[in-house]
Order: structure tokens, then sequence, then C-alpha cells
């Protein structure tokens, strides 16, 4: 595929949004492939030329912060999708070059929720326990000012809350995180007869959890069940302004 792509070759809708099936950065309405590499990143932008550069030079030549100085937050519902981020551009005031990176996550599934988006009706994912299971997702490497539209746009504390996830999360140029920031059900909603669109409880069908992997959005609209009165997640509280002195050991990079 070429680079860069539109974003928009990649809709949002319908829900989870389409994804390119490769690691990139966003800018603007174009993304960029972004590749496992020897260099001070570990990555590098393919630019369309043979010299690939390296992604933090690449950040630096546009004046970003460097991959240290984000914090990774797993996307593993929409928000992995060049789509979507162009809706946080026009709706939500996203700024910057926004680094997503594909990676295997093991333990935990994104799963149909029991609510729906007061936007749209669209029946959103969240994340619950799944063991033996590995799914392929997106680390977004966050400034703090890309994650304050995150939580906007989440509705952090009022649909989702975030917090750090502890599970073994493996980047594809190996780089493993044992802690992720993630968007998740909020305790006292979980298992709560609230409204529907701030309800982001898993959804149980005949006892069991739906994961979006193996049901399209279309028939997941129709589902009907019970309410998860538990994700069964390891977490940790995030800090109103999440960092690493919120988890102890810091992950190895």
């Amino acid at each position: 595929m070429p680079s860069p792509f539109l974003s928009s070759a990649y809709p949002a809708d319908p829900y989870p949004g389409a994804r390119p099936g490769v690691s990139f950065v966003e800018l603007d309405g174009a993304a960029w492939i972004v590749r496992p590499a020897d260099g001070p990143s570990g990555w590098a932008v393919d630019a369309g030329r043979p010299d690939h550069v390296d992604l933090d030079a690449w950040l630096a030549g546009l004046g970003a912060p460097p991959l240290d100085e984000r914090l990774p937050v797993l996307a593993y519902g929409s928000n992995a999708s060049p789509g979507k981020i162009g809706w946080l551009r026009a709706a939500m005031g996203l700024a910057g070059p926004v680094v997503v990176l594909e990676a295997d996550v093991d333990g935990v599934a994104a799963v149909w929720s029991a609510g729906v988006r007061a936007r749209d009706g669209q029946r959103p994912a969240v994340l619950a326990a799944a063991p033996g299971v590995t799914e392929r997702h997106a680390v977004w490497l966050a400034t703090p000012e890309q994650r304050a539209v995150l939580d906007r746009a989440e509705g952090r504390g009022e649909r989702y809350r975030l917090a750090w996830l502890r599970t073994s999360v493996r980047l594809t140029n190996g780089q493993p995180y044992q802690w992720v920031l993630a968007y998740l059900a909020r305790p006292e909603v979980l298992g709560r007869l609230v409204a529907e669109h701030l309800n982001r409880s898993p959804l149980l069908v005949d006892g069991r959890l739906v994961r979006v992997a193996e049901l399209d959005h279309g028939e997941a609209r129709l589902l009907i069940g019970d309410l998860a009165e538990s994700d069964e997640l390891d977490v940790v509280p995030a800090a109103e302004e999440p960092t690493w002195a919120d988890v102890r050991p810091r992950p190895d990079r």
C-alpha cells in the first residue's frame, strides 16, 4: 500500500471502523506507514523513498514530542481507525502527529458493550478479561494534549474511566509493555441499569461475552442480553494527569 495514504480511505463507520493493518503516524488527513527498524526510536517512517526516516527524527522535524515523552493508550475500538482520528481533529480539536502502533495484547478482549453511543446509536466496545486470548489492537503513543482530547471523546468519568491496565502488550517491533492506559467501564456502573448512552458494562449473551472479533456491528446492534457485573481486569487508577509514577516499576521500553 502507498505511504502516505489518506485517512479517509479507512472510515470510522460502521463501528469500530476500518483499520489499515499497519502501524502509522497520522497528520491532518494523511497517514504514513511506520515500520520496525534499528535506530533510536525502534521505528522508521516510510516516506515513499529508499532512506526511511527514524520516527523520532520525523517527529522532531515537525516540532512534536518524541516517543519517550508520550504515554501508551490502548486503542481497541474505533480509535485505531484513521478515519476516527480525522473525526477527532474536526470535532474535538485533536492536533499534532498521532502515533498508532500495532500490538498483540494477551489475556483481554474487546467485547460488545450493553450501551450505545448517544450521537449515532452505534454500539461501542469495552474491554474485558479473556484468559488465553490474544488480539491484535493498537497503541497510541499520545501526548498529554492528545490524551486530553481522548478523555473528552470517550467521556472520561461519565461513560468510561481511564486506568492503567496490567497485561502483556507487545508492539510489532518487539517492544513490551506491562502497563498501558485504557478506557474501561466505570466500576460504579458495571452491572447496573443506567441510561443506555452511559452504560459500558460488557454485554452477556447466554452468559458469555461477545467479542468484537466474532460479530460485526450490524449483528451486534441487535444483541439482547444481560449486564456483566465485572470486567475482571487488573487495573490501577490513573491520576487526573497520568504519568509513569502511577505504576511501579516503570515498564521496560
